[in-house]
């Protein structure tokens, strides 16, 4: 039987750009099982991630364990109950003589109780503590969850890379050959026109595929042959350049050097991808080689004022925090249970004595008529018992008691403690992401500026108003701006996936 399939949603919360489908733990829980449905405010990418994330609770085995280990924990609550009766029976192995006749045996039943509410503190404790396991597996829950995204989220960023990577490396290409026109002496319009289309392309979005990032990596390497036969046409022309075009010629070689190294740089990246992808697809329960969807990036809409409850969702909500708190309660429950363990028991039974006739014997009025028995009705009899224990020994249920209170003190501080990290964290996560934000506005005005002020250069520089040196050092920057845009953005949405982890699913 599938343990996915056995999964109940109870209810759905829902705080500022993101709903959850979330789970509590009932009596009959263990008897359902669904995959987590997740609906976030975002595009079609988002409703890809949240596919990923479903089939990870569905697949992954320590998930489904820790269920597991639930569903038997919530089996003790049906093992709550009066112990059984006590059956006794005696056969005699020659009658015993009585007045009522010749007893031949007796038989007896007894059913002991407990004190009086004694039961349902068992069940209330034995239903805390299977609750307790319950959060625990809320907490691996989230933590797959937040594993799953985090991967999914450094996959992105290195698609993110490879495509600003080969956006870049068009850029460079054409502005070799605009460097191999200027030292040839041709007409550079037409260079610079396409040099700054390539600029609005990569700027509208290079990053945005990772397979055209590849293909745009492939065709670097075939590209590379042709700038070296474009640098064995520019050696060659030297000889007829002269000493006036000689410092030109270096520009095309400190280009096709930075070819190369970007070359180079998409093929390590493919690299670094590989273990990415294996990992994410193990989180998934999947070959580690199957293929990955990764889209465009997943940004989050979030709601005007989102952080005002986020704080009282996590400390109502967080899985370590309620697990705490059941613990607590459970603690209580136990110091009731050794209470009550002092109350005396009782106990009802029924005792049946068979006999069976007696003959007369002996005369009756004879000198010795001690020696005369009348003969006996032989009717068997029933008596109802009642008992009662009696607890005088009253050491050991005053120590469980102190246990109990003092595990129920130890656990207070311990929550405590935790709720002060959890609101220390949600500070922390909550300034990173502000400041991520601030980064991103300001970083989208670097690009637009940069941008200009790249197009601006270009043209200065095919009219030898700007250096070679300021062209690259502009380039440089605005790729640095991209990269970096596109980055925070990733890991604002990280951070946000540690907060979600804190509240919990």
């Amino acid at each position: 039987m599938n343990t996915s399939s056995n999964l109940k949603n109870i209810g759905k919360i829902k705080y500022f750009s993101c709903s959850f489908w979330t789970y509590q733990p009932i009596s009959n829980i263990h008897k359902y099982l669904i995959p987590l449905l997740f609906t976030i405010y975002s595009s079609s990418n988002a409703q890809m991630l949240n596919e990923y994330l479903s089939t990870s609770i569905k697949n992954n085995p320590t998930l489904q364990a820790s269920f597991i280990g639930y569903t038997a924990a919530m089996e003790k609550v049906d093992q709550v109950g009066l112990g059984d009766p006590e059956l006794s029976i005696g056969v005699f192995t020659s009658p015993m003589a009585l007045l009522m006749g010749n007893q031949r045996g007796e038989a007896s039943i007894v059913q002991q109780f407990p004190w009086f509410g004694m039961l349902k503190t068992q069940k209330d404790e034995a239903t805390l503590m299977a609750e307790v396991r319950y959060e625990a597996f809320r907490q691996q829950r989230n933590v797959l969850v937040y594993e799953v995204k985090e991967t999914f989220y450094l996959l992105q960023k290195i698609q993110n890379t490879i495509g600003i990577t080969a956006s870049n490396l068009e850029i460079l290409k054409s502005l070799e050959k605009l460097a191999l026109v200027r030292y040839q002496g041709g007409n550079t319009s037409a260079v610079v026109s396409s040099l700054s289309t390539a600029i609005i392309r990569a700027e509208r979005g290079s990053a945005a595929n990772a397979s055209q990032g590849m293909a745009m990596g492939g065709e670097a390497t075939s590209g590379a042959g042709e700038m070296n036969q474009s640098q064995g046409n520019t050696s060659s022309m030297s000889t007829m350049g002269g000493a006036a075009s000689s410092g030109k010629l270096t520009d095309v070689l400190r280009l096709q050097v930075q070819i190369k190294a970007l070359e180079s740089d998409l093929i390590q990246l493919e690299l670094d991808r590989r273990p990415l992808l294996a990992r994410f697809n193990q989180l998934l329960g999947r070959d580690t080689a199957a293929p990955v969807d990764l889209g465009a990036d997943v940004e989050t809409q979030l709601e005007e004022g989102w952080e005002l409850t986020m704080l009282e969702d996590i400390l109502r909500t967080n899985p370590m925090l309620l697990m705490l708190e059941k613990e607590g309660l459970a603690y209580q429950k136990q110091a009731e249970m050794a209470k009550l363990e002092g109350k005396p028991m009782f106990g009802l039974g029924l005792n049946y004595m068979m006999f069976s006739p007696r003959t007369e014997m002996g005369v009756p009025g004879n000198m010795n008529g001690g020696d005369y028995m009348p003969p006996g009705m032989g009717g068997n009899m029933i008596m109802p018992m009642a008992m009662l224990s009696v607890p005088i020994y009253r050491k050991k249920y005053k120590a469980k008691e102190a246990e109990a209170k003092l595990m129920q003190e130890a656990n207070e501080l311990q929550k405590l403690d935790l709720r002060r990290d959890l609101e220390v964290e949600f500070e922390r996560l909550l300034v990173s992401m502000k400041d991520e934000t601030r980064k991103i506005t300001l970083l989208e005005e670097q690009i637009a500026l940069t941008t200009q002020t790249m197009e601006l250069a270009i043209t200065g520089y095919a009219t030898d108003a700007t250096s070679f040196e300021e062209v690259l050092a502009i380039q440089r920057e605005l790729l640095d701006f991209r990269l970096n845009l596109l980055n925070t953005r990733i890991d604002r949405e990280m951070r946000f996936a540690e907060l979600e982890t804190l509240v919990g699913l």
